[in-house]
């Protein structure tokens, strides 16, 4: 229990001493004390894992303290400082702890000559322990206070270098768009707690079923309002348009919050409350169209980007639509198996991608590059596992994870034969821009001028061979999500939610083609040229603008509040409450000037008071 209490602490610590004494310590100091604060808690993280497979309990528990109370029907609730590990947790543990330490190693070697270097490993050892607190909490007001945590560290490191306008307003971007998401999270709370007077995570799972019927009205809003949390956390429809511009922040910031840990927050929620979602079988469906249509608004989009870090930001939230789909159809082991993998080679991918940028003097344009392969062999070789683990080529982490969504799709009675047929596409799509990327990267003409510089050292080649064999061999990880997932099973049975359809002998086979022609076409298509007029120039703007979505939201919510706001620039309600004051001020005065010292005055004013009042009783 000690170390399941020590566990956001320790990353906690390492943040108090590099914000404290990080300016005045030398690089290897900082770089010690970042790293070295990750890799104890990694380390923990393992010690907790084996304690629990070794315990007769499904869970460790620790209760710091009582937090505060909450008031509900004349009783008093207590909010606990607690920390709960299961099976669930565990995983995610392992994912922020393993790979955020692999991150922090290769952050260690990308930003050394940075002048600010403590305080971008101070941002992210927080970061990790308020991750950290966000999983393992016992009850929704923690995860909140964690929630907003990961959402304040990754304001402050997509703009740490704040000198440059562009990061600011991604930083603002995010920042706002995940506010709206967050908001709703804090209605769905403050519902749930107005239902069952509780907000203790084991609590409401326990007694969902007796609570609520299927379908329920209460809970339909619960759920609605909570989605709407992970949805901005995890950059899914609508709230998607946050996670590219993203990408203006040091490299090993996306690999850390927009590939491996952050955005998969909304995954993990929805996974913790199974029971309520399975009770709503409305939403579910939701969540379903939600993940489908963001995994395939998303690859179109990435087929249109010249940036190689947005078209890996596009990939991301692809691949969250899937785990958001199974999550619909209730593929609930199958969406944290994804999670996990995704998080192998989406860091690896990052990684490679950053030490590439940094080896071509942070030249990010891929049409800038081009034979790489020869230049670059080891990086080179690297984002190839990674692009292979990303289509789900067979034998890597990826093709375990997303067959075993694509095989959960076609007898889910909220998702079926066509969110089927929309993961193929996507997986489709998903194969040729990577070999787009590719081809534009690591083959055709070579259109880099300047002098490569790979980076040196073999702390950073450490943290990418590691990688890569998570991302190769990661598939073979066993999960036990039994107890877990155990009575949203019993419910989906119960009400016909998971009715099983006889699947054709076909299904599997093609699911394992679909990513390969897609790998084929790509290479045919894309040639050795870096030709971006495949398709007519105004759908390629389209596409490579994010489909439009921020000209919308521009049209439709920037540009009416920016008109109210020049309209109102006297503020009309502040000057409502301007008036009042005047006129209070004008009282003061009229009442000030009875003040005069003149006792005939005093009389005559008592005596016209007694009148009036007088007139009052009798009228």
């Amino acid at each position: 229990m000690m170390l399941l209490a020590l566990l956001p602490l320790v990353p906690l610590l390492g943040f108090i001493l590099l914000a404290l004494c990080g300016p005045r310590l030398s690089y290897r100091t900082n770089a010690f004390i970042g790293v070295s604060s990750i890799f104890i808690a990694a380390l923990l993280s393992a010690m907790l894992v084996n304690q629990l497979s070794t315990t007769s309990e499904s869970y460790i528990y620790v209760n710091l303290w009582q937090w505060f109370q909450l008031s509900f029907e004349k009783k008093s609730i207590p909010v606990n400082f607690a920390f709960h590990l299961d099976n669930l947790s565990a995983v995610m543990i392992m994912v922020v702890t393993g790979i955020g330490f692999l991150i922090h190693l290769f952050a260690a070697v990308y930003m050394k000559n940075d002048k600010h270097f403590s305080r971008f490993m101070a941002y992210m050892n927080l970061f990790i322990s308020a991750m950290l607190i966000l999983v393992l909490a016992d009850n929704l007001v923690l995860i909140y206070l964690g929630w907003e945590g990961v959402g304040i560290c990754s304001f402050l490191l997509i703009g740490f270098w704040y000198q440059d306008k562009n990061n600011v307003i991604a930083a603002r971007k995010a920042f706002i768009v995940t506010r709206v998401g967050d908001a709703s999270l804090a209605i769905g709370l403050i519902l749930l707690f107005n239902e069952l007077g509780s907000l203790n995570i084991q609590h409401i799972n326990e007694v969902a079923v007796d609570t609520w019927s299927i379908n329920g009205d209460s809970l339909y809003w619960i759920c609605l309002f909570i989605l709407g949390g992970a949805v901005g956390k995890s950059a899914q429809l609508p709230l998607q348009t946050w996670l590219p511009d993203a990408m203006a922040g040091p490299t090993p910031v996306s690999a850390l919050i927009h590939a491996a840990t952050m955005v998969t927050a909304g995954v993990y929620l929805i996974a913790r409350l199974n029971p309520l979602y399975a009770l709503s079988p409305q939403v579910m469906f939701y969540i379903t169209v939600i993940g489908t249509a963001t995994l395939l608004i998303a690859g179109i989009a990435a087929l249109a980007q010249h940036d190689i870090k947005r078209v890996l930001a596009y990939s991301t939230m692809s691949q969250i639509g899937y785990m958001m789909l199974a999550l619909g159809a209730g593929v609930w082991s199958a969406a944290i198996f994804h999670l996990m993998t995704h998080a192998f080679f989406k860091a690896l991918l990052f990684l490679t991608a950053g030490a590439i940028i940094y080896a071509l003097h942070h030249e990010q344009d891929m049409k800038k590059m081009g034979r790489l392969l020869k230049k670059l062999p080891f990086e080179s070789t690297l984002l190839i596992i990674g692009l292979a683990c990303l289509v789900a080529f067979p034998g890597t982490s990826g093709f375990f994870s997303k067959e075993s969504i694509i095989a959960g799709l076609w007898s889910s009675s909220t998702a079926g034969p066509i969110a089927w047929w929309g993961a193929i596409i996507g997986a489709f799509i998903t194969a040729l821009y990577s070999m787009r990327l590719v081809k534009l990267t690591l083959f055709g003409s070579s259109n880099f001028t300047g002098q490569i510089s790979p980076m040196t050292g073999s702390l950073f080649k450490v943290a990418l061979i590691l990688l890569a064999f998570l991302s190769l061999m990661g598939g073979y990880i066993s999960l036990n999500f039994k107890e877990v997932f155990e009575l949203s099973t019993f419910i989906a049975q119960q009400s016909g939610f998971a009715s099983s359809v006889d699947e054709p002998s076909w299904l599997h086979a093609l699911a394992i083609i679909i990513p390969i022609l897609g790998l084929i076409i790509g290479w045919l298509v894309f040639g050795n040229s870096t030709k971006t007029n495949l398709v007519p120039k105004a759908i390629y703007d389209w596409s490579h603008k994010g489909l439009g979505f921020d000209s919308i939201y521009h049209v439709f919510i920037v540009r009416p509040f920016m008109w109210l706001s020049e309209i109102n620039q006297k503020d009309i309600i502040n000057s409502c409450y301007s008036c009042f004051n005047q006129l209070l001020i004008m009282l003061k005065d009229v009442f000030v000037s009875f003040q005069n010292g003149l006792i005939r005055w005093y009389a005559a004013g008592f005596s016209l008071a007694v009148v009036i009042a007088l007139l009052g009783v009798i009228l």
